[in-house]
């Protein structure tokens, strides 16, 4: 792989924190050209901080991706991940996945996020 992935996704999501940690390890370890972008750099993708704490964005070959799509990027761009993006891109598999994704698992997230925001209060720096 020449081209290098770039991810964004909700840092302060403990799920979130906890599966991207395992891609970045294993990234780092097999030296791929993946980068991990956090909220903060929501605009630079041309999203608001809202937007991108609402599901996982991948851009890759010049496009943003998101939701499952974005995770079958990122699988792609991973040796030891690709069978999962083969998986879930099976046409049986495929629209089931991202139906549980994006209207099971994202606004699930979504909305712990949205209490963690509101715990935080305004001292937080974000708005949404």
């Amino acid at each position: 792989m020449t081209q290098e992935t770039r991810v964004l996704y909700n840092e302060t999501c403990p799920v979130c924190r906890f599966e991207i940690d395992a891609y970045r390890r294993r990234a780092i370890t097999d030296g791929l050209p993946i980068r991990f972008d956090g909220m903060d750099r929501a605009e630079d993708w041309g999203l608001t901080p809202d937007r991108a704490a609402r599901q996982l964005h991948v851009w890759q070959d010049g496009q943003v991706l998101s939701g499952m799509p974005a995770f079958r990027a990122l699988w792609s761009a991973m040796p030891r991940w690709r069978w999962l993006a083969k998986v879930t891109a099976w046409p049986l598999v495929r629209p089931v996945i991202d139906v549980l994704y994006d209207r099971v698992a994202a606004p699930l997230l979504y909305k712990a996020h949205l209490r963690r925001q509101r715990s935080q209060g305004p001292a937080n720096g974000r708005t949404l």
